[in-house]
């Protein structure tokens, strides 16, 4: 694969400009972002070259396998092909070392010697260490301060990596501060450890970086979806639906954008279904409102309009720690508002057994994120048995063998699913009032 691909230069609709936060513009954080990231971020070129140290770096692991779920497809009794793309042999175990690499590598070749980043579940905290170990950078790492509890060896294994891992939230920051000032028992939220990992590179010298939401990671991650079109092409094979776990969008958009954009250009007989799955503990898609919202907790940076439950949104146990944001990516989120894909949340013990099943049958062993895909995947392949049958395609964006306390609780009976609709709420009602944007993003 030598390109990456911009779904932007296929859609005849621009995405709605970001607002800057009001207030006291002292107070406002200043995210620096390599040129090259912004041109990314910007374009609307249809594709981008992979550098060649990425190229590198990807050959590592890179294609990835991709194969037919048939053990699992007889264990839920579907006369449906369910093919999954499999992500988690990389040393971060995710999907999230593609966009990783490539962000390090502009990064540092900005000049930027350190890079700080916020990580719910730990996935992009991990990619990120392995990145900066990879170029000789330093690495900072606020934790989510539940996930960090919860999967120890996540921590572990980015400080053998040679990263700071601070649990959030923490004293370092005024975030981090305010949050514990108002329960000390905190478990933290990704939108705080975001908010503290920008704080944070502000103070000190930093550079934050994120994995999820921005519209280059999701262009890093194609090449997901580029490499399933043609290892499918070469089999013969269709999908009549594309799903995948939905938390800031990158895997989702990652497996699904290469689809939309050749059905957009009439290179498909029938463009599939493309159905985002999420947690009924965090619905951002389907129980949120697309409005602009602010990205993190520090209120900082500026906003952007997309699908959210609010920067206060406080999210319940769970553990898929990687789909516990409350907003989602605004290409994404714009997709939705426009009908271009579909949303489904799926509550926790449904989805733990669906993944149980999965390592049964096919010996891998999904992340709490991927599960949802999965179990997204057999409801699908189950709904096409209405009609005669068809083909699903789904991702498992990473492995869960670092995820084994959760599993531990599914065994155990522990895994509760909470009603959130007062939280949720809540949480909209405290959404910022701002002014229609005009002109382009800023």
């Amino acid at each position: 694969m030598s390109d990456w691909y911009n779904l932007q230069a296929d859609l005849d609709f621009p995405l709605p400009g970001d607002i800057a936060p009001a207030g006291d513009a002292r107070r406002r954080l200043r995210v620096s972002i390599p040129p090259s990231l912004l041109r990314q971020e910007r374009g609307r070129e249809r594709w981008h070259p992979i550098p060649p140290e990425v190229a590198d770096a990807y050959a590592a692991w890179r294609p990835t396998p991709l194969r037919r779920a048939a053990t699992f497809e007889r264990a839920i009794g579907t006369r449906s092909r369910i093919w999954f793309k499999y992500e988690g042999g990389n040393v971060s175990g995710s999907h999230k070392f593609n966009t990783a690499v490539a962000q390090a590598h502009y990064y540092a070749g900005a000049g930027v010697t350190e890079l700080v980043v916020g990580t719910g579940a730990g996935q992009w905290g991990t990619a990120v260490a392995a990145a900066c170990a990879r170029l000789g950078l330093r690495c900072t790492v606020f934790m989510v301060r539940s996930s960090r509890r919860s999967k120890p060896y996540r921590g572990a294994l980015m400080r053998l990596l040679g990263t700071d891992v601070v649990e959030s939230p923490s004293d370092r920051t005024p975030v981090g501060r305010k949050a514990l000032a108002e329960d000390p028992e905190h478990g933290g939220t990704l939108s705080i450890a975001l908010g503290e990992a920008q704080e944070f590179a502000q103070e000190y010298g930093g550079s934050f970086c994120t994995g999820s939401g921005e519209g280059y990671s999701l262009l890093h991650q194609t090449v997901i979806g580029l490499e399933s079109l043609a290892q499918l092409r070469e089999l013969g094979v269709a999908p009549d639906v594309v799903t995948a776990c939905v938390g800031g969008g990158s895997n989702f958009g990652g497996l699904t954008f290469p689809f939309l954009g050749a059905g957009l250009r009439g290179e498909l007989e029938v463009t599939p279904r493309l159905v985002a799955a999420e947690s009924t503990a965090c619905p951002t898609l389907t129980r949120g409102r697309y409005a602009y919202d602010f990205t993190d907790a520090s209120r900082g940076t500026a906003l952007q309009k997309m699908y959210t439950l609010g920067a206060d949104y406080a999210v319940p146990p769970m553990h898929a720690g990687g789909l516990r944001y409350h907003g989602s990516a605004k290409l994404i989120s714009a997709l939705l508002d426009r009908g271009a894909i579909e949303a489904r949340a799926h509550r926790q013990r449904d989805v733990f057994e669906s993944a149980a099943l999965f390592l049964r049958t096919e010996g891998i062993l999904p992340a709490p994120e991927s599960a949802h895909a999965l179990h997204s995947a057999r409801r699908e392949a189950l709904e096409l048995d209405r009609a005669g049958g068809g083909t699903v395609l789904t991702c498992v964006s990473g492995h869960g063998l670092l995820d084994l306390a959760g599993y531990e609780g599914y065994l155990n009976g522990d895994l509760a699913d909470v009603d959130v609709d007062d939280e949720i709420a809540r949480s909209l009602a405290l959404l910022p009032e701002v002014p229609t944007p005009s002109g382009r993003a800023r």
